[in-house]
């Protein structure tokens, strides 16, 4: 920092060259105190009219050069290095010499007590403690007059006050500068001129030598003892008194642990501004600044603790003084019916250390503290009152001008009802509107939705009024942070669901006001979600995150009508909510008490309260069921529905501010309590269907929540147990699903639901048998009473709930499949079973390889049959030719498929017999049939089957649902066997067949066609070289005749099955020829002319067979594509 020459520094450098010449024949430099009055006219009249028409700076940069002027003149500063390191030099420069009595009168003529003390509490304190003595040394000589007392007082304060929080360093560097040339003075050797070798000798005393104590707080109060005979006015001595207990107070008293609260700095302030403005001054930033100052200098400890001084002796000091003030009658004003502000200081000074002393433990200075404290109490001051308008004024004047502590200010002014109903509100409202800012924190937010909501549910509420607060407040939420806005939303959830409308009677137009806000705002989402990125989602957040605040209910109705019946909006509105889950509400918060529970228990005595809670809680929830119980639901508001929860129940790292750890918005437990068990568990109307409640069961299954170990699995908040009955019941419903009645009013199962049900009862079962396996005997009566209730139940949906039972219970399946079966006692319990008497262990047997992979492992090692024994061999076929025909209409996909593999594994290991007849053709061809031996097997096994189903003894045990189900079993059956034969004589790429989407979309992916052969490969490659050996080495011959053995089968079939057009055959009929089409093009020497135009004539023959002839028609066109390419 430099002082710059100008022409007000020039100024001033006159105004002090004038006053020299007025000292003559001395000097400013030898100026005495008595002759300041006489000399320093010409230096306050140029100070008045430079620094009159500036701010304070240039006061304080006239002090700091005036005393490095007077210290150069007492330590002889060498020229050389002062005009290089002292920034103030040019100034200087042009001053006379001049001593320290120029600076204090100085600074006292200009009442700059303040600058002066920012100045000194720059130094450390040696110094400070040298500079008060020369201080007090000034004030002390004569003539001493009330200014020099006030002078000493005021530095005292302003010294302990310290520096205001906006100079904090000093704004333009002036302490700092100060400090730096203060300490190189100080340190600087005596010069080598006489005269100033002369002026040290007469002026030794004035060095700033560092005394052996530097105990500022001992200096102080030994000088205003010193000073006590020239206090004469009663408002020099109270403002005496107030300094001192003060400085008592914070050097002695108070650790600074107690902190004001903020109505008690409010009453404070508010006196103190009302007792300035009876004497004339209006409120404004500089007077409760200066207010401010004083409160926290009187009560924060101070910055010079004190060193050899003690409680004691600081303690008689100030009581000797007031006992002298008192006797003289300067204390009888404190009694007064008008309040000074000298007074009302002292009055607080005396509070606080009234109060202390009566805390206070300090045996050594009992007698002195016990003498200040009687003291103390025996001073009597006038009753002051706080006035509420004041109160709201003063509160309103902090936060407007941004003082100390504005945000409590703030809080505290949210909070005043009364405030906010004062003279229309007129002052509250507006100090909201223009301190916007000075409100965005939580707890200022609540409680101003707290008086919004009741100044909107109020009788005769002004509209205009509460639709501009509304616009306030909801400004103040919008320009918060993500996270703080999350918080802010929680808040309101924990007042009212309805936020702003949570009142009781809400003015019409402001409703209405806000309903097209809230269209406004999901309009603008749902027209800008096709631009998916990541400014779009912050917009449509923030967007969401402001109707939210005013009214969470009705934001999380729309985002769920929005979600379900949008198409394709689901996805955004759930990347929207996973980004506010301060909407979640308290079921947010029950995340982190889970985290203490050790488990899920039973139902207890508090389960109604429990489920009260639930309700409250779960509020997007009661919004979904609302959203989905206004219409019906279509396929795709279905699958809207389960991935928009999904999406919800899946976890997602938190937005910025929250805790690392992942969560979602929606808990499975949640979802499943809501959507599901009421679903499962009752009849009649539901919310949503039972596949769809699996559906979404399945879907919070497979939500990755929680680490395992962590605590336990949140089924178990779902009444597991229960849960497993109610799912086993509907299994057992599932198994008799072609024998219900429309009027039944249980669920209609399809075959696709009773898949997904054996999915969930065997996914939850696995969970809870975790469970049971960690703590048995904790759940063992929950185990007995589950086994128990499935006794009532089909005998296989046991085996779906094996992981529950663990080692706990036998398999319990009929006698009659011990005699099919050798199985072990200690695993296995035979049970007498009215269904499966005598005969029926081949169904039973049927029915365990279709429950499950290891149960048909099992069956199939276990099973007891004799293959040396033609005759046992026999009679296994035919009754599993039986037993196959009762289970195929019940098998979902993947038992059928199960099955099959079974088939196949007992057709070739040679236990099954399937004689193979020629049906279709006339003789047979000469052909190596034995690779597709087990095909050609099955696939009449199969037919046997469908002819003994679709048989007059059989055709009525089926509704057309059942027969549509039947068929695309076996069609599934012949895809299967289709990708068997593609595996024996894989196809060039050029040749691959050409098939409908329907049919190759049903291919089983899980065949996978082993690569060609070099023969395979140069069999579609070349047709010159060694065409009798690939005739022989490439089975296509083969593969063709397979080919139309399928095909009529299939045809046979689909003409057998009541309705005759099933639609899978058919499909399956076009694949077959499709690939028979691919084999006569990859291998033209494969069929002859005549051959070829045999077999379109023999497939033409089976097909006219059809009822439909949109069918024949369809494959007579692609029979007609059989042509041979030979040459």
């Amino acid at each position: 920092m430099t002082l710059k020459m100008n022409k007000d520094s020039a100024v001033l450098q006159g105004a002090f060259l004038r006053a020299d010449q007025l000292c003559l024949p001395s000097s400013l430099s030898s100026l005495q105190k008595a002759d300041w009055s006489r000399v320093g006219r010409p230096v306050l009249e140029a100070v008045g009219e430079v620094c009159g028409r500036e701010d304070a700076t240039l006061m304080k940069k006239l002090v700091c050069a005036v005393w490095l002027k007077a210290l150069r003149g007492e330590t002889g500063e060498d020229e050389e290095a002062a005009w290089r390191e002292n920034p103030f030099f040019p100034f200087q420069n042009g001053l006379p010499e001049l001593n320290r009595v120029v600076l204090l009168e100085l600074v006292k003529s200009t009442a700059s007590a303040r600058i002066f003390a920012r100045l000194l509490s720059s130094l450390p304190p040696s110094h400070v403690c040298a500079e008060l003595e020369r201080l007090v040394r000034h004030v002390s000589s004569g003539p001493v007059g009330e200014d020099d007392v006030r002078l000493f007082l005021e530095v005292w304060w302003e010294l302990w006050k310290g520096g205001d929080e906006r100079d904090a360093g000093g704004e333009d560097g002036t302490e700092a500068t100060f400090a730096r040339q203060f300490a190189r003075l100080a340190a600087e050797p005596p010069g080598p001129s006489p005269q100033g070798a002369k002026r040290l000798k007469l002026e030794a005393s004035d060095l700033p030598a560092s005394p052996p104590t530097a105990d500022v707080l001992h200096v102080l109060l030994h000088a205003l003892r010193d000073l006590k005979d020239h206090i004469s006015t009663a408002e020099l001595c109270l403002q005496a008194l107030s300094v001192s207990l003060d400085a008592l107070y914070t050097a002695f008293l108070t650790d600074g642990a107690a902190e004001l609260p903020t109505e008690e700095k409010l009453r404070i302030l508010s006196k103190a501004v009302g007792i300035r403005e009876e004497s004339g001054e209006k409120l404004s930033a500089e007077l409760l600044r200066e207010a401010q100052r004083d409160m926290r200098a009187s009560r924060t400890p101070a910055r010079f603790q004190p060193g050899a001084a003690k409680l004691a002796d600081a303690a008689k000091i100030v009581t000797d003084l007031a006992l002298v003030w008192r006797n003289g009658g300067f204390l009888d004003v404190c009694g007064g019916s008008k309040p000074s502000c000298s007074a009302f200081k002292l009055e607080q000074s005396v509070q606080r250390v009234l109060a202390a002393l009566r805390k206070a433990d300090a045996p050594d200075a009992a007698t002195q503290t016990e003498a200040l404290k009687a003291l103390l109490e025996s001073l009597a001051f006038p009753a002051t009152e706080s006035d509420p308008e004041a109160n709201m004024r003063v509160a309103a004047a902090v936060i407007a001008h941004r003082l100390e502590d504005y945000r409590h200010f703030a809080l505290l002014f949210a909070g005043e009802r009364s405030w906010a109903a004062r003279d229309g509100g007129a002052l509250w409202t507006d100090c909201l509107e223009q301190n916007r800012a000075a409100f965005q924190q939580l707890d200022a937010l609540v409680e101003l939705t707290s008086a919004l909501v009741g100044e909107l549910g109020g009788e005769g509420a002004d509209v205009g009024r509460c639709r501009k607060l509304m616009k306030v407040v909801t400004d103040i939420f919008s320009a918060l942070s993500l996270a703080d806005k999350n918080a802010a939303l929680a808040a309101v959830l924990r007042l009212s669901s309805r936020g702003f409308f949570g009142g009781a009677a809400v003015p019409a137009a402001v409703t209405e006001a806000f309903d097209r806000e809230l269209n406004m705002a999901f309009n603008c989402i749902i027209q800008g979600a096709a631009a998916s990125t990541q400014g779009n989602l912050n917009t449509a957040v923030a967007l969401v995150a402001r109707v939210a605040f005013q009214n969470p209910e009705a934001t999380l109705r729309s985002c769920c009508q929005s979600a379900v019946f949008n198409k394709g909006a689901f996805s955004l509105m759930a990347k929207i909510l996973q980004q506010l889950p301060g909407l979640r509400g308290h079921g947010g918060r029950r995340e982190e008490e889970e985290e203490e529970e050790e488990g899920g228990g039973g139902g207890g005595g508090g389960e109604e309260e429990k489920m009260e809670e639930e309700e409250k809680d779960a509020l997007l929830c009661q919004c979904l069921l609302e959203a989905i119980g206004t219409k019906s639901l279509s396929a795709n508001d279905k699958e809207q529905l389960r991935e928009y929860l999904g999406l919800l129940m899946t976890p997602v790292t938190a937005v910025e501010g929250e805790e690392e750890r992942r969560r979602s918005f929606l808990t499975p437990q949640e979802v499943v309590n809501v959507f599901v068990l009421p679903n499962l568990s009752t009849r009649g109307r539901r919310s949503v269907d039972v596949e769809l409640s699996l559906q979404l069961l399945q879907t919070a299954l497979s939500v990755d929540v929680q680490d395992a170990s962590s605590r336990p699995h949140w089924v178990l908040g779902c009444s597991p147990f229960p849960l497993l009955y109610v799912l086993a019941q509907l299994h057992d419903q599932t198994l008799r699903c072609w024998e219900q009645q429309p009027e039944d009013g249980a669920p209609r199962w399809s075959m696709d639901a009773k898949e997904l049900l054996v999915s969930v009862l065997t996914a939850v079962g696995r969970v809870v048998g975790a469970q049971v396996a960690a703590a048995p005997s904790r759940w063992s009566r929950a185990l007995f009473w589950l086994y128990d209730k499935t006794a009532e139940l089909d005998w296989t949906v046991r085996f779906h709930l094996k992981a529950v039972w663990g080692e706990h219970f036998k398999n319990e399946v009929p006698s009659s499949l011990l005699t099919v079966c050798d199985l072990p006692e200690q695993d296995w319990l035979g049970s007498d079973l009215p269904p499966y008497g005598q005969g029926t262990g081949l169904l039973a047997w049927m029915e365990c390889c279709a429950a499950s992979d290891s149960l048909r492992s099992t069956m199939l090692s276990r099973l007891s049959l004799d293959r040396r024994r033609p005759d046992h061999v026999g009679m296994f076929s035919k009754g599993l030719l039986v037993a196959l025909t009762q289970t195929l209409p019940g098998c979902s996909a993947s038992q059928w498929t199960r099955l099959l593999g079974a088939l196949r594994e007992l057709i070739g290991s040679g236990r099954l017999y399937v004689p193979f007849s020629l049906e279709y053709v006339d003789y047979l061809p000469l052909l190596d049939l034995r690779g597709f031996s087990r095909d050609l097997r099955l696939s009449v096994l199969l037919l046997r089957v469908l002819q003994l189903l679709c048989g007059s003894s059989c055709s009525h045990w089926l509704p057309p649902d059942g027969w549509a189900h039947v068929g695309r079993l076996y069609a599934q059956a012949v895809r299967e066997m289709m990708s068997s034969v593609r595996g024996k004589l894989p196809l060039p790429a050029s040749a691959a067949p050409s098939v409908c989407p329907e049919t190759s979309g049903d291919a089983d992916p899980s065949v996978a066609a082993p690569k060609m052969s070099k023969d395979v490969q140069q069999a579609g490659g070349t047709k010159e070289s060694g065409m009798e050996e690939e005739e022989t080495a490439v089975p296509c011959q083969e593969v063709l005749f397979v080919l139309s053995q399928l095909f009529c089968h299939v045809q046979h079939i689909q003409v057998m099955m009541p309705g005759g057009q099933s639609e899978p055959l058919f499909l399956s009929s076009l694949e077959i020829l499709s690939h028979y089409e691919a084999v006569m093009a990859a291998f033209p020497d494969s069929s002859s002319p005549l051959e070829s135009d045999n077999t379109r004539h023999f497939f033409s023959t089976i097909t006219d067979n059809l009822q439909s002839a949109d069918m024949k028609a369809v494959l007579r066109q692609k029979i007609a594509q059989l042509v041979s390419s030979a040459a």
